[in-house]
């Protein structure tokens, strides 16, 4: 029989639980969570951006019955752009809106934690300089472009149902407008713009802003535009040629991403998409190695800094 002094440690090692084992993708989830709790703004610009649409819209609809019927005596063509002209506007409004808040948080999401000296509290946590900098990189990669995409499409199927119920209620038909809004074809449409245009091809432009923002002290802005701006004055001035310009003119506007008819929006329900010339351009994957290189720069710059 054992003797109780034996007894007791046994008993002990029995109730010994092994430590849990974290998925290596917990830490990147919680940190982009961090990242979404930490700026609310980043998802609130689009809704709020789309609100203020809306409303808008939503006050010019008594006059719409009257402009269906001015849009009716036109020639196919200029019906078909005055129908979708409101569904042009918030998409532009809405992609404007993410350009504008991918700018902005790029720029402040490594300066700001130097700033306010929280980088000091977070590298003392288990968590790796390469899984932050993924973290925030999601943001204008992969949060921003699907919210976009939600409030745009939601923001269109509000405008079409309002449309359609002031015209029942008016006495007019809704074939004439339904038949010139295929919102699911204009959906597909906005989806594949933001995605090829707004995140593969803009992906070069917040690489460098999330490097410059981890990189700089202070007056990140002018270090994100001025060296682009002077080699593009420069270029001109010593060569007169425009280089530079021409190739981040080229990728702004997303001329490579598909063909759209003249006069007409990329996202238009006419416009012929190309997939496969757009994945096989060397100039996308050119960018996208680009955007790895200043994303690996910025992981080790974050490793070294210290705060402002």
């Amino acid at each position: 029989m054992n003797s109780p002094s034996n007894a007791m440690p046994e008993s002990l090692d029995s109730q010994r639980v092994a430590p849990a084992v974290l998925s290596e993708t917990r830490p990147l989830y919680w940190s982009v969570r961090r990242e979404l709790w930490e700026n609310r703004w980043v998802s609130l610009g689009p809704l709020v951006a789309g609100g203020i649409f809306l409303f808008g819209y939503l006050i010019s609809l008594f006059g719409l019955p009257h402009r269906m019927s001015e849009i009716s005596a036109l020639n196919p063509a200029q019906q078909h752009s005055a129908i979708l002209a409101p569904y042009d506007m918030v998409a532009g409004l809405l992609m404007l809106t993410q350009i504008l808040v991918g700018v902005f948080y790029c720029l402040d999401a490594f300066q700001g934690e130097r700033r306010d000296r929280s980088i000091l509290f977070w590298k003392s946590l288990p968590v790796s300089d390469l899984t932050t900098v993924l973290a925030k990189a999601s943001i204008p990669f992969v949060i921003l472009p699907l919210v976009t995409v939600a409030v745009t499409v939601f923001a269109q199927l509000v405008i079409l149902l309002l449309s359609t119920f002031v015209l029942l209620a008016s006495g007019h038909s809704v074939a004439f407008l339904w038949a010139h809004v295929p919102w699911l074809q204009i959906s597909w449409a906005v989806f594949y713009h933001i995605v090829t245009v707004h995140t593969l091809l803009y992906a070069p432009f917040y690489g460098w802003l999330l490097l410059v923002s981890a990189w700089a002290r202070r007056a990140a802005y002018l270090w994100a535009f001025f060296p682009v701006l002077a080699i593009t004055f420069l270029e001109k001035i010593i060569f007169s040629t425009s280089y530079v310009a021409n190739m981040l003119l080229s990728r702004l506007t997303g001329g490579m991403e598909s063909v759209a008819p003249a006069d007409r929006m990329p996202i238009d329900p006419m416009t012929h998409f190309t997939p496969l010339k757009f994945l096989g351009s060397a100039e996308l994957w050119i960018g996208l190695g680009l955007t790895a290189a200043f994303l690996a720069v910025a992981v080790r710059l974050r490793r070294y800094r210290d705060p402002i």
